[in-house]
C-alpha cells in the first residue's frame, strides 16, 4: 500500500528529472511530497522550477565549505531538518562522501544516462554513441560509495540508429529517464523494493513479457 514519502532532491542543472517527479506528484501519480531541494549552483533552473511550484529550496555552494566531508554534512542537517527519508539526485554534479551514504543508507537514488554497469561517470550517452552499441538507455539505481556502481532498480532501453546523432540519442534517452524516475519512487513509496546483495527485488510486479529486442532487426528467413 503507498504512502506518502518525504523527498529530498539534489540538482546542479536544469531540473527536467526534477520537473518530471513534480509533475507526477502533482497529478497525484506519484504519492510523494518534496520537502527540500538543495543545489550547489546558484544559477541552476532547477531552483527557479522550485520557486514556480513554490517547493522551499536553497543553495549551499561548495567553494570555501572546506572538506567534502564537511560540504556534505550542510547537506545531510538540512535533509534531516526537512525530515527527508529518501534523497533524489537529479543531475547533481558531486560525488557524496561515505559520510553523506551512511545518513541515508540505500535511500538515495540516481539516474544515469546509460544503461549500467556500461558508461558510468559523466558523458554516458556519448561514450555509448561513440563506442558504437545498438542499444543504450538509462537506469535508476541506489547511490553507493563507488561511481554508478550502485545496486539497479529499473532500467530503460533506447535503440540507437543508424542516423542518430549525440543530440538526438540523448533526447529519446532523456524521455525515458522522465518515465522511470519517477515509477522508482513510487516503487519505494509502495515498499516493493528489496536490496538483496547488489540485486533489487521488486515484490509484487509482474514480469515483463520475454520479447528480446535486437537492432538491426531480425527477421525470420
Amino acid at each position: 500500500m503507498s504512502r506518502i514519502v518525504n523527498l529530498g532532491v539534489l540538482v546542479s542543472g536544469s531540473g527536467s528529472n526534477l520537473q518530471s517527479i513534480i509533475d507526477h506528484i502533482e497529478k497525484g501519480t506519484l504519492p510523494a511530497r518534496i520537502r527540500i531541494i538543495l543545489g550547489n549552483n546558484p544559477g541552476a533552473f532547477a531552483l527557479e522550477r522550485a520557486r514556480r511550484h513554490g517547493i522551499p529550496c536553497a543553495v549551499i555552494e561548495h567553494g570555501g565549505a572546506g572538506s567534502r566531508e564537511e560540504y556534505d554534512r550542510k547537506l545531510v542537517d538540512s535533509l534531516q531538518a526537512h525530515d527527508v527519508e529518501l534523497v533524489v539526485l537529479a543531475g547533481f554534479m558531486r560525488v557524496l562522501s561515505p559520510l553523506f551514504l551512511r545518513a541515508f543508507p540505500m535511500r538515495i537514488m540516481n539516474i544515469h544516462p546509460a544503461l549500467l554497469p556500461s558508461f558510468p561517470g559523466t558523458h554516458g550517452q556519448k561514450k555509448a554513441f561513440d563506442y558504437g552499441v545498438k542499444f543504450s538507455g538509462c537506469t535508476v539505481h541506489f547511490a553507493d560509495e563507488g561511481v554508478d556502481t550502485g545496486p539497479v532498480i529499473i532500467q530503460a532501453i533506447v535503440p540507437v540508429y543508424d542516423a542518430d546523432t549525440e543530440e538526438t540519442l540523448s533526447r529519446r534517452i532523456l524521455k525515458e529517464e522522465h518515465r522511470i524516475y519517477p515509477k522508482a519512487i513510487k516503487l519505494y513509496a509502495e515498499g516493493k523494493l528489496q536490496v538483496e546483495g547488489r540485486k533489487v527485488r521488486v515484490k509484487d510486479h509482474p514480469q515483463p513479457e520475454d520479447s528480446p529486442r535486437h537492432n538491426p532487426p531480425v527477421v525470420d528467413f
